[in-house]
This record gives structure tokens, sequence and C-alpha cells, in this order.
């Protein structure tokens, strides 16, 4: 059983809040009731204020992703649970531009319900609000699957290119359709070799026998459809690579992310990086940009994904723009 070093059962996300928000004063603002982030410098030119957030667990995503370039606001719930709708409407109402501001919400039931209610209350206030809905995990992309596609590391790419093109000065209907078509053009998957450790009891969310792994992990922790035998590293990247390219459009250029789950080493995610390049050359897919790291994991799970974002002509523009948070610099 391994114990989490919590200060409090009680408030342990709360106190997480307290202490991001002591380490990073000079980039976020901490507004402990009802709880969310806003960041402490935005360009001029924003006329709609950008608003993610989600469960506990994913960090950096979301609250490191507030900042100069990126997110206005983030609002996170307790570990893999849905922020409350009042955190997501104060949020909201606190970084609404003059042309209102853009919700970016993983699909997932409790996120969409809840940043759906902020919404109405906000369209109430005679504020105006669209959603881009993260959509891009392959493992979910089936007619069995009522809630469809889960969202994950696209969310991190989608922020990106969002944050930079509202420092543009871009509208709300603009970044809505951004948006949208970045997500059509993302799409992931995620492998473990073992599973997370429970914040409450201190064991494992389950157990894979020697020799297995899991293809086609959720972030929250949730198990695939199958376990496969493990195979080398090279037919594993190649696979998911291939799984990733099937659900997108054509294109010849991508950024990449190698997404670290909690329990992976920067000296693997850079060995699953490289072949990841070496595998999207082969199928005529050049990375023009890229991350590599532990952007939003599921607490300390041993496993990885991969995320390409085919771009469009003027996305590298965005990409290569400057931000500035907590967890992303250019």
């Amino acid at each position: 059983m391994a114990e989490a070093f919590f200060t409090s059962r009680a408030d342990y996300v709360d106190r997480a809040l307290l202490g991001f928000a002591h380490a990073h004063r000079d980039i976020v603002t901490l507004h402990p009731e009802p709880g969310y982030v806003v960041a402490v410098n935005r360009d001029p030119r924003r006329r709609v204020g950008i608003v993610s957030g989600g469960g506990s667990g994913h960090e950096p995503l979301h609250v490191g992703l507030v900042g100069t370039g990126m997110l206005d606001a983030a609002v996170p719930g307790k570990v893999f649970a849905s922020p409350h709708n009042r955190q997501i409407y104060e949020a909201s109402r606190a970084v609404a531009g003059p042309d209102g501001v853009l919700h970016v919400v993983k699909n997932y039931t409790g996120d969409r319900i809840n940043f759906g209610i902020a919404a109405e209350r906000l369209r109430h206030d005679g504020i105006r609000v669209e959603r881009v809905l993260v959509d891009d995990d392959v493992a979910t992309d089936s007619d069995q699957t009522g809630t469809g596609r889960r969202g994950t590391g696209a969310t991190v790419l989608t922020e990106k290119l969002l944050g930079a093109a509202a420092d543009q000065g871009l509208g709300l209907d603009a970044l809505t359709r951004l948006g949208r078509a970045v997500v059509a053009r993302s799409r992931s998957i995620a492998v473990a070799s073992a599973a997370h450790t429970s914040h409450v009891t201190g064991e494992p969310g389950f157990v894979l026998p020697p020799g297995q792994v899991e293809y086609g992990v959720g972030i929250h922790g949730e198990r695939a459809r199958r376990s496969i035998a493990r195979p080398p590293l090279e037919e594993l990247v190649d696979r998911m690579v291939d799984d990733v390219l099937a659900g997108l459009p054509a294109g010849d250029r991508a950024l990449v992310l190698v997404n670290g789950l909690g329990g992976t080493t920067a000296i693997e995610l850079y060995n699953v990086f490289a072949r990841t390049v070496d595998t999207l050359a082969d199928r005529g897919v050049s990375t023009t940009g890229s991350l590599v790291g532990t952007w939003s994991p599921a607490l300390d799970m041993r496993g990885f994904s991969i995320t390409v974002t085919l771009l469009d002509d003027d996305w590298a523009e965005l990409w290569n723009a400057p931000a500035w948070t907590a967890a992303l610099r250019k």
C-alpha cells in the first residue's frame, strides 16, 4: 500500500492549489472560493476569455497552462472529478472579454454537464459563450461507446493554438471554428504497463499479468478494452501511430505530443518520441512541432500517450507564438 503525501485528506486539492499559486504568483492568481486560477497578465488584444478545466490528478493540465498566450482561467475538480458549475461560472465571468468566453472541454459526461450549466448561466447574464469539445482518443472511437471519444492529450495542443489566436484579437466565432478544426485534426492513444495508485486506498487501480500492457487506457485510470502481450517498443509505437493516423484526414506536417501518464521517466518518453518521429516520417508525415513530457497524467500510471495534430497552413505560426505559463514557456 502506497500512502499519498497529502497534508490533509479533506482539502488536498485546495492545499495543492495554494502551493501552486504561491510558487507561480507572477503568472496566476488563485481565487480559493469557489476555486479557480486566472492569469496575471493578458494580451490587450484579447477579445475573448479562454477557460478550461477538469479533474485534478492530471497536472499540469489545466492550471499549469494558465498565463500569457494560453488560458485565461482554469477550474480544477477533485481527483478525476469534474469541477462544479459554480467554479466554471465564476471563472468565466472573471475573464470574459468584450466578445465573450470560450470553454475548452474534454469529452467526459461530468465536464460536459457542468460546463453546460455554467454556459447557460453566463448567457442569462448576457455573456456570449461557446464550447470546443476535445474528443481525440481513438481507443473509444466506436459505435458502442455512447459518449464518443474521450478527451485527452490533444487538449494541450488545442489550448496552445487557441491562446495564440486569441492574442491576435480573433473573435468568439473565429476561435470556436479554429478550436473545432484543431480537434478534428487531432487523435491520441495511450498504453500502460501498470495502473495508477488510488489516492483513496493506496492500492493499484488494476493489476496486469506479467508481460502484458493495457492498450487504450484513459486518463482517469480507465482500463483498456483489451490487454495485449507487450511487444518491443518499436512495434508498440508503430501500432499506436498507425491507429492514430487511421483516424485522421490526409496531411504531411504534424504537431506531436508524447505524454507521460505520471510514472514514466523522461528517458523513456524521449525513446518513444524518437521512434514516433521516425515512424511518422516513414508514413510521409514530418514533425514540425512537439512536446515531450508529463502533460496530462493519470496520477502515477506507468504509461504514455501519443497525440498527433495534422497542421493546417497557418497553424505553425500559432504554435510558435510566445507563451508564458507555469508549464509551457516559449
